[in-house]
């Protein structure tokens, strides 16, 4: 599933092409994708000025000057597609704007989302309402995650990808922090001190920062809007890399809880 840097990818590169823009065509080209997408959604966006983009974890924002915000999610194969010479079978969605530039959400495996409401009333957004904050954002440091582990038992990696803990990182970034601030992902939360959640606090920002200067991380169907891959991948310290040299020589590690895959160095996260 894209992560916040993927999304972060995506908003940049539709930005370029939408903002500023009027809309002259909102098409979705069925009824629903994981969830019903709303009945007004066409009326809503047709004759609309795109106002400005953005991003709350792993969602896309897209402003109007109608005071409403479209909300998309890429789902596990989501992609926009940037004026397509063809509408494929699996373009969901088409957007049209006035100058003549054509957006399409791409998603074969329908697991995204589209969504519009009022624009005032974001923060309440059933899925936003009990966000964490952005870990890129000023919002986010060492107290602000102290305070949420607190008390808190659980493995420190589980706590991570909670999004009410801190909002948009996956099981991608989280390896790659854990590994970068030598903690052990299976150590409980509650346990870690202040020094150590400082250490993470500035990994996390860095592995993020990182994967959106690089585009993201090529990952079965990701893509940016223009079509270009990912290239963070190439970074990975842990991720994917079972079996491999660490770069202290011991061997990395893979283990499975509640489905996901766990990276790590058994030396270097302790």
């Amino acid at each position: 599933m894209p992560e916040l840097p993927e999304v972060e990818t995506t908003v940049s590169g539709l930005r370029s092409v939408l903002e500023g823009e009027l809309i002259v065509r909102a098409e979705p080209r069925r009824a629903d994708l994981r969830w019903p997408i709303p009945p007004d959604l066409r009326q809503r966006l047709t004759g609309a000025r795109i106002e400005m983009l953005g991003r709350r974890a792993k969602y896309g924002l897209i402003y109007t000057d109608r005071q409403d915000v479209m909300i998309f999610h890429l789902g596990m194969s989501g992609r926009w597609r940037v004026d397509p010479a063809d509408i494929e079978k699996h373009d969901h969605f088409i957007l049209e704007t006035a100058s003549g530039r054509v957006v399409a959400l791409n998603d074969h495996r329908r697991f995204g989302s589209l969504d519009i409401i009022d624009s005032q009333q974001i923060d309440d957004y059933r899925f936003f309402a009990k966000m964490g904050p952005e870990p890129l954002s000023d919002a986010f440091d060492a107290s602000v995650l102290q305070k949420a582990l607190h008390g808190r038992k659980a493995p420190i990696k589980a706590m991570l990808l909670n999004q009410n803990v801190m909002a948009g990182l996956g099981n991608i970034y989280v390896c790659e922090a854990l590994h970068m601030a030598g903690i052990d992902p299976v150590a409980s939360a509650a346990s870690i001190s202040k020094a150590r959640l400082t250490r993470l606090v500035a990994a996390i920002k860095e592995v993020l920062t990182a994967a959106i200067a690089a585009g993201g991380s090529t990952l079965r169907d990701f893509a940016a809007p223009d079509g270009e891959l990912g290239y963070f991948a190439k970074d990975w310290r842990v991720y994917g890399r079972e079996g491999e040299a660490c770069t202290c020589g011991s061997i990395i590690l893979r283990r499975v809880d509640s489905g996901r895959s766990t990276f790590y160095c058994p030396k270097c996260q302790r």
